[in-house]
């Protein structure tokens, strides 16, 4: 946040309201990826019966759905 959004960083700090915020993006965060990681490996076919058949395959899955829900759940709450 210091580096991408330098004002509202500061606004923050001085506030007083800089542990807070950043707390509140946690929480959002820490919610959003494991629903988007349920909702994409809904949408790409990865189910349970795949994990009984063939688990190595349903972690590489699942690990790479992962993967992806986090960066998208970083680019839209940190990043931007």
């Amino acid at each position: 946040m210091k580096e991408y959004r330098r004002i509202t960083y500061f606004n923050l700090l001085t506030d007083g309201r800089l542990n807070i915020y950043l707390s509140d993006i946690d929480k959002q965060a820490k919610e959003m990826v494991p629903q988007l990681t349920e909702q994409m490996a809904e949408r790409e076919g990865v189910t349970e019966q795949i994990k009984s058949t063939n688990q190595m395959a349903w972690v590489g899955a699942m690990s790479n759905i992962w993967n992806r829900a986090a960066e998208m759940v970083n680019a839209e709450l940190i990043y931007t």
